[in-house]
Formats: structure tokens, sequence, C-alpha cells
């Protein structure tokens, strides 16, 4: 299935009022009047709109970007993409299912297999393997022969807590956050670094849902959020890639000021970091300093993470919910639950490193 979209670079703020009819408005010498009470808006609900806000569309000259729904939808909860450099795959999970997904976007293929658990998230390994990480830890994972074994369990004394959201740095570490099943009325979860020969450390506490755990491409620099609806934050901190340390955690963007809680989050060669906006039907990519860049509006409620992948790592893929619509809003996400790829952004990925142990 596929979306056709207006636009969205720098400022997509512009698609806002495309749906209100209004861009010819902006477009036209009333411009300015139109920006500056746009302006006013944002400003007043504690959004900040970029001063060099883009007034000619796509530098490049493209007329639109793309949303195609590439894998009809086969997911209860869609999570955790991870582009394969090597391979030239996307991984994939559903984790309630506990299902690990290979998808080959040249083929159009889409081949899954039993994790046996709860899968929460997982990264590709030096090696061609997985390392997933799910209810009862972290594993190592050969998903042509299904064959699993533990790396570490940090959480044996809390049974009802699984693993969620995870990435990698540029050094070949993976990092994951854990969570309580279902939620629960006190933050339990806690964000660990997997060192490649097998040393787990615990790093942030009191979590109620990990989410949004990514790295600048220059390693300078580590994002993590929390999506409980009564936290909502995004949280960034300096990162000492030589020796896996965060430092100086704060706050990167309160989404309280958007439609979408924070997900899983991914960085571009820009140095800019983009949300998926669960319960948003929404992207959103900011700038290192915190500034709304862009908002493309999605095809599926719930969005949950989001990858670069492709040759040119230049389309952005997107997992989704399959469930929790809200009612009436069936027919509007009949793709919900699916694979989501963009294609026409004007901007590229960074590579992610395979775990190297």
């Amino acid at each position: 299935m596929l979306f056709m979209i207006p636009p969205l670079r720098r400022g997509d703020w512009t698609c806002r009022i495309w749906q209100a009819g209004i861009i010819e408005a902006m477009l036209s010498n009333k411009f300015q009047m139109m920006y500056d009470m746009l302006r006013r808006i944002l400003t007043s609900a504690s959004i900040r709109l970029p001063d060099d806000f883009d007034r000619d569309g796509p530098e490049d000259g493209r007329k639109c970007m793309r949303i195609d729904c590439v894998l009809e939808p086969c997911s209860i909860v869609g999570e955790g993409p991870f582009w394969d450099v090597g391979q030239q795959c996307l991984w994939w999970v559903d984790i309630p299912a506990g299902k690990v997904h290979r998808f080959d976007p040249a083929h159009g293929e889409n081949r899954s297999r039993d994790f046996g658990e709860v899968a929460g998230c997982l990264a590709a390994t030096a090696d061609g393997k997985l390392v997933v990480a799910g209810r009862n830890g972290i594993f190592r994972f050969d998903f042509e022969t299904g064959e699993k074994t533990l790396i570490v369990d940090p959480e044996p004394d809390l049974p009802k807590n699984r693993f969620n959201d995870g990435a990698t740095d540029c050094k070949g570490r993976f990092w994951a956050g854990t969570m309580r099943e279902g939620g629960g009325p006190v933050p339990e979860g806690t964000i660990y670094r997997l060192d490649p020969d097998g040393t787990c450390t615990a790093w942030f506490s009191e979590i109620f849902t990990p989410n949004g755990l990514a790295f600048s491409a220059d390693g300078k620099r580590m994002y993590f959020s929390d999506s409980n609806p009564a936290v909502r934050t995004i949280w960034v901190c300096d990162y000492d890639s030589e020796t896996g340390t965060p430092s100086n955690r704060r706050v990167f963007f309160d989404t309280r000021a958007v439609e979408g809680r924070p997900d899983g989050g991914t960085v571009d060669a820009e140095g800019c970091y983009w949300m998926a906006g669960v319960g948003g039907w929404q992207l959103v990519r900011y700038t290192p300093d915190g500034t709304i860049d862009r908002i493309i509006d999605m095809p599926a409620e719930r969005p949950t993470k989001i990858m670069f992948g492709g040759p040119d790592l230049d389309t952005l893929y997107v997992t989704s919910f399959g469930i929790e619509k809200t009612p009436g809003t069936e027919d509007r996400q009949p793709c919900a639950g699916g694979l989501f790829a963009i294609t026409g952004l004007g901007v590229r990925g960074v590579a992610q490193t395979p775990f190297a142990g």
C-alpha cells in the first residue's frame, strides 16, 4: 500500500497547515504573517520552531516523499528494527509473539523464527548471528537454527520484568533497558550496558518504559527516553565511546509538546534524532539542540521504532502496533501492525555497528 505525502523537510509543521487547507497562503506573499502566527502558537505550547524554517521545500527538488507498507500487518507489537549492513536486511521483533523476523527488501521476503519467549530488542553480531534481549535475559541467537545461548540475566530477582528497547554504540557494545511487563505503579526498569566480554553493567534505573536508545554518528551523544504517560521525556548524555561511559544526563525534549509519546529512536548522518511518536500518528525529527525540525504523519496510530536502511541508508523503516487502536480509527489504519518504508526524505542514516561479543 502506498501513501503519498507532500514534501516535509526542515519545518515540517507545514504538514499541519497543509491539512488545514491553507498551504497556499503560506506560499504566497502572506507567508510571513502566517509564519509569525504559527510561531506564536507553537511558543505558547512550549514548542520551538527553528529560525531557518524551510519556506521553499526540499532542496533536492523532489516533489514528494513516499510511505509504503512493505509488509502487510503480521505483528501484534512490531518493534526493534536493526539494519544489518553486511546482510542488507532488516531484523525486527514481534514482542509478545516472541518472534524474530528477517526482512529482505531486495526480494520483499520476510522470514520468521520463534524465539521461545518475549523478544524485546536485538542487534546483529560480528559473526553473523544475533544478540536478543528477552524476558529472561540477553541471549546469542542463531536465526537459521533457532539455537539460543544465555549471555546474562541481570534481573533474576525480578521475574515480572522483561527487556524492551536496545541499541549498539559505535564500539559494538549493546545497551538495553528493562521494564515491568504491562507497566506498573512504580518505575522498576533499568538500562544496562553489555560489553563484548559479557560484562553487564547497570547505568540508569527507576525507569517505567525504557525506549529511544540511540547514539550520535560521532559517538559523542547517547539518547534514551521513558514512554510512560506520566514521564514522556527524552534525555541526552555526553558519551565517551572509548570507555562506554555516559555523563551529564539532561532533558533533550519533553514530548508533552507533541502528539505522540517517545517510543523507539534513531539518528541520521546530519546529527538529528528521530522519534517514533507512539499514539500520535507521527514521527518527529529533532535537531541536536532539541528543536523540532520535521514531523511526518503516519498512516498508523502507534508507530514503535524507526531505523534507516537500504544500500544507501536512505530508507526509513518503521515498525508498528497491530493492537490497541483507538475505537473508530480502524478504517484509517488498515496497515497497523505492518512494516513501513519511507523514501524521498533527502537524508541518510548511520550504519549500525554489530555487537562485538
